[in-house]
């Protein structure tokens, strides 16, 4: 009965190891999916950090060129609004020197016919 009562004592051993690796497994199973999530939080976190520096700084750089094309959009309309404003004068000058010239022909024409109807 000796042996019948060490084998059984090795028996229940065995058993108590075997549960022992099974709860082992399920600790080592967990601890490796509660590590998994939280790697993969961390990625999460990590990656929308990283979205929104990227983001912001898309943002900040689009905001810069806005006003840069805003900038030169101003300047090139203050260019050509000087240039139609000195158009505009030398038009006025050409037009006011062709309207006294064209007064001074009438002038001449109508002194004319005034001379050849007064004969």
């Amino acid at each position: 009965m000796n042996k019948e009562t060490h084998d059984k004592e090795a028996f229940r051993a065995l058993q108590s190891i075997k549960e022992a690796e099974e709860r082992a497994q399920r600790i080592i199973q967990e601890a490796r999916e509660k590590i998994s999530a939280q790697i993969i939080q961390d990625a999460y976190m990590e990656a929308e950090t990283i979205r929104e520096k990227f983001m912001k700084e898309a943002r900040e750089e689009a905001e810069k060129r806005k006003k840069e094309l805003i900038e030169k959009a101003q300047k090139e309309m203050e260019r050509i609004k000087k240039k139609a404003e000195e158009d505009a004068f030398l038009i006025s000058q050409k037009a006011e020197a062709l309207m006294d010239e064209a007064v001074n022909r009438i002038r001449k024409r109508l002194r004319e016919y005034l001379e050849k109807e007064t004969l």
